[in-house]
C-alpha cells in the first residue's frame, strides 16, 4: 500500500535539553486510520505539530504526500487537516465565518455548497449563524473538525478528538471519521481512550518517551501480544493447588472455588485440553467454564510497563 506520510529519522530537543522525540520513523498508508497511543508526555503531540508544520524539527524528514514539510512547506501544508487537542476560536465570530476564512487560508476559492454540506455532516447546520461562544464543548469540537476539513484535506490529524465530549456525541464522531476515511481522507488520531483504537484503527503506533516502541495492524498486534484466559468454576473449592499442575501456573480463587489459566494466544490450544484432562486425572470436577481474551488497554499497558 503507497504511504502518504513518511517520517525517517525525525528527532525534536528543545533549548533546555529536554528530548521530546528521539529517531522517529514512521510510515502512514494512504487511506487508512492509524492510532498512535502513548501516555502522557510521550511526544504524541510534538511529532503531530512537526509533521503539520507548526513545530520545527532538530532533525530528520517529514513527507507528506510527495513534499517536503519544510522545502514545499505550503503545498504540504495544504495536504493536512489538524484537529487539535485544544480548542480555540473567535468566541464572536460565527460558525459559517469561522470554517469560510480557514478555507480562504490555504488559497482555496469559496465554494459555499462544500461548507453547507460539511456543516450539515457535522450537524452544525442549524448552528451556521450562531457565535462560537454561545456553543457548548462538544459544538466547538465540530466547529474545530469542520475548520480542519475546510480546505478539502487529504490527511487529517485528529489530537484527542473526543476529549472532554460525551458518549453520544463521541459515537458521531466515530461514525464521521470511517465516513471520510470512505472517501479516501487519511486519518491519524491520538487518544486517550484506548476503546477508540480499537474500535476504528486500522494500523496502530506506541509511543513512549519519544520512541516509537512498535507499529503493528491492529488485528496482528493482538493475536501477537494478547493473552487468554480460561476461568474454571470447580464443583467443591481445593484447598491447594496439586503439585502435578504446577507446569500451568494456575492460580486459585474465591476461597478455592475457581481457577484460572493464563495461556498465549499463539497456541493452538493444546495448553487447555492438557489441562482439562489433568484436571479429570486428579478427580477435580469443573462446574463451568469460560474464557476471555486481552483486549488493547491490557496490551497497551503491559507493553508501556515491559518498556520502563
Amino acid at each position: 500500500m503507497p504511504h502518504i506520510i513518511n517520517v525517517s529519522g525525525l528527532s525534536k530537543t528543545y533549548k533546555s535539553g529536554f528530548t521530546a522525540l528521539r529517531d522517529i520513523n514512521l510510515d502512514i498508508n494512504r487511506g487508512e486510520i492509524f492510532a498512535l497511543l502513548g501516555p502522557n508526555g510521550a511526544g504524541k503531540t510534538t511529532l503531530i505539530s512537526i509533521i503539520c508544520g507548526i513545530s520545527s524539527p532538530s532533525g530528520g524528514t517529514v513527507i507528506a504526500d510527495g513534499f517536503d514539510i519544510i522545502k514545499d512547506y505550503r503545498p504540504a501544508r495544504s495536504k493536512i487537516g489538524l484537529v487539535p487537542q485544544e480548542l480555540s476560536t473567535d468566541a464572536f465570530e460565527s460558525v459559517w465565518a469561522t470554517v469560510t476564512f480557514s478555507r480562504g487560508l490555504f488559497g482555496k476559492a469559496p465554494n459555499p455548497e462544500y461548507i453547507e454540506k460539511l456543516l450539515r455532516q457535522l450537524s452544525l447546520w442549524d448552528k451556521k449563524d450562531a457565535q462560537l461562544r454561545e456553543l457548548s464543548g462538544g459544538m466547538k469540537r465540530r466547529v474545530m473538525i469542520a475548520k480542519a476539513l475546510s480546505h478539502e484535506p487529504e490527511i487529517l490529524f485528529l489530537d484527542e478528538p473526543t476529549a472532554g465530549v460525551d458518549v453520544e456525541l463521541r459515537r458521531d464522531m466515530w461514525d464521521m471519521v470511517r465516513e471520510l476515511r470512505h472517501r479516501g481522507v487519511t486519518i491519524i488520531l491520538t487518544t486517550h481512550y484506548i476503546e477508540e483504537a480499537e474500535e476504528m484503527a486500522d494500523r496502530i503506533g506506541v509511543i513512549r518517551q519519544g520512541k516509537i516502541l512498535l507499529v503493528e495492524e491492529k488485528q496482528a498486534l493482538m493475536e501477537k501480544l494478547g493473552s487468554k484466559q480460561l476461568n474454571l468454576h470447580l464443583t467443591a473449592p481445593l484447598p491447594g493447588i496439586p503439585e502435578t499442575l504446577a507446569e500451568f501456573n494456575l492460580q486459585l480463587l474465591q476461597e478455592g472455588s475457581f481457577l484460572s489459566y493464563n495461556y498465549d494466544s499463539r497456541q493452538n490450544g493444546d495448553g487447555v485440553a492438557r489441562l482439562l484432562r489433568s484436571l479429570s486425572e486428579q478427580g477435580i470436577e469443573i462446574r463451568d467454564l469460560n474464557s476471555s481474551e486481552s483486549s488493547l488497554e491490557d496490551i497497551f499497558v503491559s507493553l508501556v510497563h515491559k518498556e520502563q
